[in-house]
């Protein structure tokens, strides 16, 4: 039907307009930001589910950092143990010599002296190993009690280490009154006595550090696994906020001629009125 007052086939092109101009506008945002959702009207869901993906992969990129730091703690206190043990073996050389019925007195003086100041340093490496400017075994220290590691995104992953009893046992044998503080090698009986005594203190330096390398062992485990899961769920983040360049690109293009096809098709529809003139002639 031609009219004066109402132009359908201008209202229906306008209104197509309108709709193209806006899948274009966000076809361009989406090629122009990279991401596939913009705002939450894009993708709501999508979007919910984006940001849950996202907090889970920043939660577990900073437990793994967690784990690396835990990592490094434990490596710190086995190195100092490993030291205790070389300190430990040596006084057990020490205590092994002075039990022979072949030293003097003069040698048995002389080997006492040593002996002590490594009793010296074993208490020293006892008390100021630090990590972090803190203390790992002293009373007070990061391991004289249990510590635990947080070592994913949830409340629930942590991972507790507690080699506070054998720090406690060791603790007790190095410092004044203990057995092995309180050794004497001017005595052959007495050294005799001692060479067992620092077996038995071995044994402890090992079962702290068996204890210590499990925990390394498991940190080590934990932040692969981290790795594992922050890169996959990245990966699904990603497929749901990035943007398909490839198919954006496409879609830009129908959009944008499409656009061209009803700007021009509204100017032939604004030319239908003139027809109404034709027949008034």
């Amino acid at each position: 039907m031609l009219s004066l007052h109402t132009n359908t086939a201008s209202l229906t092109i306008q209104n197509a307009l309108s709709t193209n101009q806006a899948a274009l506008n966000n076809s361009m945002t989406r090629l122009g930001t990279g991401y596939r959702i913009n705002s939450a009207a894009d993708d709501a869901a999508g979007l919910q589910i984006a940001t849950r993906l996202s907090a889970q992969t920043s939660g577990m990129a900073v437990a793994s950092q967690n784990t690396q730091n835990g990592i490094s703690l434990v490596q710190t206190a086995d190195g100092a143990f490993d030291e205790f043990s070389n300190i430990l073996v040596r006084m057990k050389d020490l205590a092994t010599q002075s039990a022979d019925g072949a030293a003097t007195a003069d040698d048995r003086t002389a080997l006492d002296q040593e002996y002590t100041s490594l009793v010296a340093e074993l208490n020293n490496i006892f008390t100021n190993t630090t990590y972090g400017g803190e203390a790992l075994f002293a009373t007070g220290g990061k391991l004289a009690a249990s510590i635990s590691f947080q070592i994913g995104a949830t409340s629930a992953e942590s991972m507790d280490v507690d080699v506070s009893g054998d720090l406690t046992t060791l603790s007790g044998l190095i410092t004044a009154g203990g057995a092995v503080a309180d050794g004497d090698l001017t005595s052959q009986t007495a050294a005799n006595t001692l060479i067992d005594t620092l077996a038995d203190a071995l044994d402890s330096v090992g079962t702290v550090r068996s204890s210590l390398g499990a925990a390394q062992n498991r940190l080590t485990h934990v932040a692969n696994n981290l790795n594992n899961m922050q890169t996959n769920t990245s990966d699904a983040a990603g497929r749901i906020m990035d943007v398909d360049y490839a198919s954006e690109t496409a879609n830009m293009s129908q959009q944008n001629i499409l656009m061209q096809a009803s700007t021009s098709m509204l100017k032939q529809s604004s030319e239908m009125s003139q027809m109404v003139l034709s027949l008034l002639q």
